[in-house]
């Protein structure tokens, strides 16, 4: 037998191997064509895009063919990946994620079937064994390509040429190098007046100390405090509300004071409060060596001058002092006030505070934590004042009894099922007002029987007077609120400029929705523009009622909030991207708003935010606000009480969701995902964004948050793509022009250009951080350091830390 010079005889074995390696590639091609082919069926039937069908309808063809190794087997698969590149480009455009959704894996499977046709049967015009294989490396090239394009960071909006910023006005005193307050000031704009780190020497940041409290938290525990820094010294909180003093500059524990509170469904601690009683001129100037001992000795005589201010997990109020550590034997019962008097339904877990004390004058303000969604009469969510000396209430703000001001008689309690504020209130000193952010009357989920005070006061902002505790303003962002858009973040007070060379007083509130609303402080009006807007009216529980309108803040931009639509709907495959359309379809969406019933509804942004608690940060010398926020919808589905409770029953007592006892129905909830556990829409899933409050437009936006120690089934992926995480805790802003900002998923605190988003420096954590750091200047030493407790990820069920790890500059 003689052959061509140059050509080889296959051998036998590889013949073989390439025929099996065929019928195998044309199997999965099979079983991935009926697989789209029946969902897409099912789409098809649910009102949805028709591509699915098709497509699997001709992968279907193709898998068979290829089986049966005919040359048409490969051609079909070829018609149907470019009309799959043509329906990608059409659906989304030229958009980096979706196209990633819909291209990847057909370019996957596209290379075996070049590679393999010479196992084909043969063909009457056979393609060149050199074509097929340079288009396969073609395509290879390209999948190489996308994957490092995955790696570089995609900004959700770019800064124009940077101008000179226009800044308002602090509506707060400078704290010098301390951080005595959670948000840093009274304001709440998380500032730091430093600028010793800079964006030219952030890159030099290195861990200068850690910090370990001895107690790991448990799930759903979270160690999340801010600590503050006055005059040397760290102050902060276990989840169990151990309060705890560090030297500034090492790291090492002075004292700590246990209260030994019992634990509840959801213990945290996000910070303590501090007050003073020191006259002005004892306190030590931010340049003086000051040690704990000479901090001690200057102050004056007598115990708990200076006090730390602490609630606890089982609803106490706790002053202690803070050189020694001890209790302050003048405030309450040795230094312990109840928070249990004159409350009703006091069950375990059912309230208890979470947020750092708010302490205003001569008062300790807080509020409290009521227990989401599980039954009607749940406790109040009264707002108290107490004397920061005795521990006595001073006033009340109980919104079902508002001309009463004090303690309820004897045998009554404070009204039960009322709004609850249990986020950080911010307050203006020369006003004499305090501004509540509050949540939701419970239920959340199915509103009726709610008091006409609970439908003025829930989801809103309301300004109270200090002396009085009576309400001089509010403003509502949710009416009849049904979607646990409860307000989570503590109000920003700041100056803004009015565009003729003045300022107006104003607050700065974010929320679960991603509306930001812009009020005047003194009075609640919008700065501003809000407008009621029409809202979905159907698809509600029958024995409710929904608002028609709702408020939008079309004078400043929403962040995260647009609009799903099926096309928005993402997968790492065509499989889970069709899985996701499927959900979509299936379930109820209107858009905003669209009401809780007896058929699975999408709310997006969903009761994660949004924003959440971290709140925001204002760099106070440049006007610049910055916000970061999560895009994960949820759904939700009320359920006939039958019907609730006996799956409840069926699953040892608990069901699936918030059981909402009292009312006719239990709440199934959850998150849209896709069976890898990845939410359902395209892409970041977290962002950050800078926000010109002069312009009131956005200046730049980037997802927030890599693959480093997450992925798809909780998995970590070990890759840096910055494909934008969701994310718990705030931003920092610091005069030198950093944002500084942790709570992402991958275990990381990074450094950000104020002017324009890019990353300059990132510390890498043992874990993840859900909290928001601090910075501060220690007056021995003169250095600026930025300190962050590191507690874990919820997300990380695995993953519990005890640590407080400062950075510094290496000298």
């Amino acid at each position: 037998m003689t052959h061509q010079r140059g050509s080889r005889m296959p051998s036998s074995t590889s013949a073989k191997a390439g025929r099996i390696a065929v019928i195998a590639l044309g199997l999965i091609i099979l079983i991935v064509g009926l697989l789209m082919l029946g969902g897409g069926a099912y789409l098809v039937a649910l009102g949805g895009s028709w591509y699915f069908a098709l497509a699997g309808l001709g992968l279907c063809g193709s898998g068979c063919l290829l089986m049966l190794r005919r040359p048409a087997g490969a051609g079909l698969y070829g018609v149907v990946f470019i009309a799959t590149i043509v329906w990608a480009l059409w659906d989304v455009g030229l958009t980096f994620w979706p196209l990633i959704s819909r291209l990847f894996a057909p370019a996957v499977l596209a290379i075996p079937v070049l590679l393999l046709l010479p196992a084909l049967r043969p063909m009457a015009r056979p393609v060149p064994r050199k074509a097929s294989l340079g288009l396969a490396c073609l395509i290879a090239l390209a999948l190489a390509g996308t994957i490092v394009s995955t790696f570089q960071p995609r900004p959700l909006a770019v800064a124009d040429a940077v101008s000179a910023p226009i800044p308002g006005r602090s509506a707060a005193p400078s704290a010098g190098g301390d951080w005595p307050y959670w948000g840093r000031n009274p304001s709440g704009t998380r500032f730091a007046t430093l600028d010793k780190i800079t964006p030219a020497n952030v890159a030099g940041l290195k861990v200068a100390w850690t910090y370990r409290t001895g107690e790991i938290p448990k799930d759903p525990a979270a160690f999340v405090t801010t600590p503050l820094h006055i005059d040397g010294r760290l102050y902060g909180c276990t989840q169990s509300n151990v309060i705890f003093a560090l030297d500034a500059d090492t790291g090492k524990e002075l004292w700590r004071y246990d209260p030994h509170a019992q634990g509840n469904f959801r213990p945290r601690c996000r910070g303590v409060g501090y007050h003073d009683d020191a006259p002005a001129p004892s306190k030590p100037a931010p340049s003086t060596p000051v040690t704990p001992r000479a901090v001690a000795m200057a102050a004056p005589s007598g115990p708990c001058v200076r006090r730390i201010i602490s609630t606890t997990v089982d609803a106490r109020l706790v002053a202690v002092d803070a050189v020694t550590g001890l209790p302050c034997a003048d405030f309450g019962n040795r230094g312990v006030v109840s928070l249990r008097t004159s409350m009703s339904n006091m069950q375990p877990g059912f309230y208890f505070p979470t947020a750092a004390p708010t302490i205003m004058r001569n008062l300790i303000i807080v509020g409290g934590l009521v227990r989401d969604n599980y039954e009607e009469g749940e406790p109040s969510g009264v707002v108290r004042a107490f004397d920061v000396h005795t521990g006595k209430l001073v006033w009340a703000w109980d919104m079902g009894n508002p001309d009463a001001s004090g303690r309820p008689p004897a045998g009554k309690s404070f009204t039960p099922g009322t709004p609850n504020v249990w986020s950080t209130p911010s307050f203006d000193d020369k006003l004499g007002l305090v501004y509540l952010p509050t949540g939701n009357a419970t239920p959340d989920s199915w509103g009726p029987k709610r008091s006409p005070a609970a439908e003025r006061y829930s989801s809103s902002i309301v300004a109270l007077d200090v002396t009085t505790g009576r309400v001089r303003w509010s403003f509502q962002t949710v009416h009849h609120d049904l979607w646990d858009y409860d307000v989570p973040a503590q109000p920003a007070l700041y100056d803004v400029p009015d565009g003729h060379g003045g300022t107006i007083p104003a607050l700065i509130q974010v929320t679960k929705r991603g509306q930001i609303f812009m009020l005047d402080r003194r009075t609640g009006k919008p700065i501003a523009k809000v407008e009621e807007r029409p809202v979905p009216q159907k698809g509600g529980a029958r024995d409710d009622f929904l608002s028609p309108t709702q408020p939008y803040s079309t004078g400043m931009p929403a962040i995260g909030a647009e609009r799903l639509t099926e096309a928005r709907m993402w997968g790492a495959t065509p499989l889970d991207q069709l899985y996701c359309r499927i959900a979509f379809r299936k379930a109820r969406y209107d858009g905003d708003f669209s009401p809780p019933g007896l058929k699975t509804a999408i709310y997006f942004p969903g009761w994660f935010g949004g924003m959440n608690w971290g709140s925001v940060s204002i760099a106070e010398n440049r006007g610049t606000m910055i916000v970061n926020d999560t895009r994960v919808p949820v759904v939700a589905r009320l359920v006939p009480r039958a019907e609730y409770d006996a799956k409840a029953r069926k699953s040892s007592g608990e069901g699936s969701g918030a059981p909402q006892y009292g009312t006719p129905y239990g709440l199934e909830q959850g998150t849209l995902e896709s069976p890898l556990a990845v939410p359902c829409q395209e892409p970041p899933y977290g962002a950050i964004t800078a926000i010109d409050l002069a312009t009131r437009k956005v200046l730049w936006s980037m997802p927030l948050g890599t693959l480093q120690d997450s992925g798809p089934l909780g998995l970590a992926m070990h890759m840096g793509i910055p494909i934008g995480l969701p994310a718990i805790g705030g931003p920092v802003t610091t005069a030198s022009g950093l944002v500084f900002m942790a709570g992402t998923q991958d275990h990381y605190i990074r450094a950000f250009d104020i002017r324009n988003g890019h990353e300059l420096w990132k510390g890498r954590l043992p874990m993840g951080a859900e909290t928001t750091p601090m910075t501060y200047v220690s007056p021995r030493s003169g250095r600026q350091y930025l300190a962050i407790a590191v507690g874990g990820n919820l997300a990380q069920k695995q993953d519990r830390g005890d640590y407080i790890v400062a950075f510094s500059l290496q000298h």
